[in-house]
């Protein structure tokens, strides 16, 4: 029978839960890990946040089952979360790899993350290094070797596809290279030949395409893909996710500008008192509002295009331009 039309809270609530179950069983337990390894990974982890890019994963693999409209049955959408649990479990290790480097003293040197101590904090510097390097390992791991592909052959050949689409988005053209960008820009790389970066809107845009909205397109991109996505589908998703990316940063921006730390979970106010380039700083909080509003609709418009007007996905933009912590 079709699946039950739910709002989207109950539905994005349901998934979470989902995505809290498998991220906990996939954390590496001791033995063979040692303890305070897999203590330490689960730490970071933590519980109860908002999941957005696993959730992103199991939106868009939805989206590509209900693709033209057709009405899916409740085990067919089922099946294509299952299909697309592990990248989704990946890529949250992954981000969560990238935040818990943001935060160490030799970065961003934050103390806050997730509403509590951050893990250089309580674990140590070395151990942080480890523990989020071995998310990152793991993250890779969980990608090429699940789902199994002698169950259906055909998967094979998507998971490479998610491997080289999640590979391009962390490695040095994407999130690594943002990270870099953002340390030049706020004058934490100290190499001669290297100079302050220029903060332009142009750069600003690159920056933030790299750093936190290549992730985030990978998510969209991988839900789809490992179900079965066509080309034109995939082009939709990478669009959709490229510029909710961007929307998902100016909303950041915002909010370090206009909220407190217990609200954030993180310190508020840093990236201004340390200079670094913002949509706010560059535009104003109004324009910023508006640019971020701007890339939501660009999002909804990519779906559209292709077909595939997924209630959920944008559910998903449109929280990422309303939310206020």
């Amino acid at each position: 029978m079709p699946a039950m039309t739910v709002s989207f809270e109950v539905w994005a609530h349901a998934r979470r839960e989902q995505v809290e179950q498998a991220l906990q069983a996939a954390v590496p337990a001791s033995p063979p890990c040692p303890a305070v390894v897999s203590e330490a990974m689960r730490y970071c982890l933590g519980r109860g946040t908002k999941r957005v890019r696993p959730v992103l994963v199991l939106a868009a693999a939805e989206a590509v089952v209900r693709r033209g409209g057709a009405h899916a049955d409740d085990a067919a959408l089922e099946a294509a979360r299952q299909l697309a649990m592990p990248a989704a479990c990946a890529i949250e290790f992954i981000h969560t790899y990238s935040l818990v480097h943001d935060d160490l003293p030799s970065m961003d040197n934050d103390a806050l993350r997730r509403g509590k101590p951050t893990l250089h904090v309580v674990y140590g510097e070395a151990l942080a290094i480890l523990a989020s390097d071995g998310l990152l390992a793991e993250g890779f791991s969980i990608l090429a070797r699940e789902p199994d592909e002698r169950l259906q052959p055909a998967l094979a050949l998507r998971k490479l596809q998610v491997l080289r689409e999640v590979g391009r988005a962390v490695g040095a053209a994407g999130m690594l290279g943002g990270q870099a960008i953002d340390l030049q820009c706020a004058g934490r790389i100290t190499h001669p030949s290297h100079p302050v970066g220029t903060a332009t809107p142009e750069a600003l845009r690159d920056m933030h395409l790299r750093k936190t909205g290549a992730l985030i397109r990978a998510a969209a991109v991988t839900g789809g893909v490992i179900v079965g996505a066509q080309p034109a589908e995939i082009e939709s998703l990478e669009r959709f996710g490229e510029e909710i990316g961007l929307a998902f940063q100016i909303v950041d921006d915002i909010l370090d500008e206009i909220g407190t730390s217990g609200e954030l979970g993180k310190t508020a106010g840093k990236d201004r008192a340390e200079g670094k380039p913002t949509y706010p700083a560059l535009f104003g909080l109004d324009e910023s509002k508006a640019l971020a509003r701007a890339h939501v609709d660009a999002a909804g418009e990519a779906l559209a295009g292709a077909g595939l007007p997924d209630e959920h996905l944008l559910g998903i933009a449109r929280w990422v331009v309303d939310r206020r912590y």
